[in-house]
Formats: C-alpha cells, structure tokens, sequence
C-alpha cells in the first residue's frame, strides 16, 4: 500500500472508515452493535458496583466523568481511566464502564471520561478537557495509587495527548504508570481530506498541533516510568495499522517503554467490547501491567 499523501479521496475515506473493515457483520450494523455493547455493559456494570456518576471536573456540559470503586476502596488502589472513541463527535462516558467489572473484580478503580464531542467540543478543547479530568482526579481522590489510561479509536489519540502534557500549568503531575492505546489514530493530518472533518472543521494547524506523532516528547524521569501499550487490531484498515506501528516506533526511538500488539481475530470494534471479559487476552495484559508496577 502507498502513502496516504498518494490516495485518492475514495480510498483515504476507505482506509479511515473503521467499519468496513469488520469481517463480522456489515458497516452499518457493526457500528449499532458497537453502541449496544457498550452501553449494555455500562449498565450492566453500573447496577453491581459502588459508583459516583456525573462528577464534574469542570463547568463545561461534557466535563463530567463517572467513577466505578473496587469493592475494597479504603486503601489506596490503581485507576483505570477510559476514554471513548467515536471520532470525537459519538459516543460517551454512558457507554464507557463496560470493562469495570472485569477490574473491579481485581481491585482496580475504574473512570470513564466524558469530553464535549464535535460539533460543540472542537480539537485543542477535547485535549485541554482529557488533560484536566485528570489532574481533577489527582487532587480530588488521594488514595489514587498509579493511573493508567486507556483510549479506543479517537479516545486512543486522547490519551496519547496526554502523554506530551506539561504539567506545570496544571499545578499536579498525575502518576500515570501505564497508557494502553487501541486501536487510535496518532496523525490526523490525513482525517483533513475525509468525512471525519466534516464536524471536527480542523485546519491544517489544528491537526499538526494534536498529532501525537508530532508531539512525542523525550522520556524524561516521569514519562520513563510509563509503560505504554499500542493494540492493533488484526482487521483494522492498513493505514489504522500503519499509525500504530509508526506511533509506537516513535514513542520507542524517544525512549519511551512501548510495546506493539497485534491482536488476532478482532476488528477496530470487538478489539476493546472484549475488555468487558476477564480471560480476553487484551483484559489480562492490563491487569498484567497494573499488577508489575
């Protein structure tokens, strides 16, 4: 496959719409599945466990996030903070506590971020918004032992955002100890030319500014402490997999702890709705990753 600069329009909207590369069920339905899935587990989720719902972080109608507890919360314990996909302009933290009951179960706290979605919430907002819920977080619950963030699609480049955040506008630097990566988009140089623009009305400075690959900081003592995760997933488009190797082989070149996984038999979709799962080989790695540091 070329560079993305040599496709037409047709095949660059081909390659950056994730549905049609499911080999499960059509574009259309993959996508509703997607939302029934997840909301369904949120709920699911929501009924059995110990929960704070729509804390705000700030004044904005979005900045509002949701907390699942481990049953024991009175000693300090690692959060795993969520973040959505949706290309920035669908989906919420309503559908984001799928995976609680699978960590919760291992006495991980469990956070699903909201974030003002397009056409309200527009690029540099979202980044400032995910940036701030966890600085939120930080000074508001002290018994916060390691946090380790994860983003899906959109949510993916979201979190990576937050690995080149200077802190010290912030007045907080959040232990992050790990940042598991699914499935995302870390160049949004291409997304310019397709559909996804469309709400997100990004200029071209816009993008390059909240490029992750273009903003891969050094790993300096904090960051070295940080393991990150790039998942893959097998039936992602080429150009989705393309940026994940090429994130990863920068994060690593900056001396970042990274490791690349290529997961088998899952596309862009069932690659994180399987986190709800305590066996899925993606749910075990995480807890892996917790349990080491």
């Amino acid at each position: 496959m070329g560079r993305w600069q040599d496709m037409d329009l047709e095949e660059l909207e081909e390659q950056y719409s994730p549905s049609r590369w499911s080999r499960r069920m059509d574009s259309e339905s993959v996508i509703q599945a997607h939302i029934d899935v997840t909301t369904a587990g949120t709920q699911k989720a929501q009924a059995a466990a110990h929960t704070l719902l729509h804390v705000p972080y700030g004044d904005g109608e979005g900045e509002k996030l949701d907390i699942y507890f481990p049953v024991d919360s009175s000693e300090t314990f690692p959060v795993f903070v969520y973040i959505h996909g949706g290309y920035w302009q669908c989906l919420s933290k309503d559908a984001s506590g799928f995976s609680a009951p699978a960590l919760l179960s291992q006495g991980v706290a469990v956070v699903a971020l909201g974030y003002d979605i397009a056409p309200k919430g527009h690029m540099d907002a979202m980044v400032l918004q995910v940036r701030r819920s966890l600085a939120f977080l930080v000074k508001q619950y002290h018994r916060i032992r390691g946090i380790y963030l994860c983003g899906h699609s959109a949510g993916a480049h979201l979190a990576a955002m937050v690995l080149s955040t200077d802190w010290t506008e912030f007045g907080v630097v959040p232990d992050i100890r790990g940042a598991v990566l699914v499935s995302g988009v870390y160049d949004l140089e291409p997304l310019l030319h397709t559909y996804v623009n469309d709400a997100l009305n990004m200029s071209l400075e816009v993008a390059q500014r909240n490029s992750p690959i273009l903003c891969v900081t050094q790993a300096v003592p904090v960051a070295a402490s940080c393991e990150v995760l790039v998942a893959v997933a097998q039936h992602d488009s080429p150009e989705f997999r393309r940026q994940s190797q090429e994130y990863s082989q920068a994060l690593r070149s900056a001396g970042w702890s990274v490791s690349l996984l290529d997961l088998a038999s899952v596309d862009h979709f069932d690659i994180i709705e399987k986190l709800s799962e305590e066996t899925y080989v993606l749910t075990q790695v995480i807890l892996n990753m917790i349990a080491r540091s």
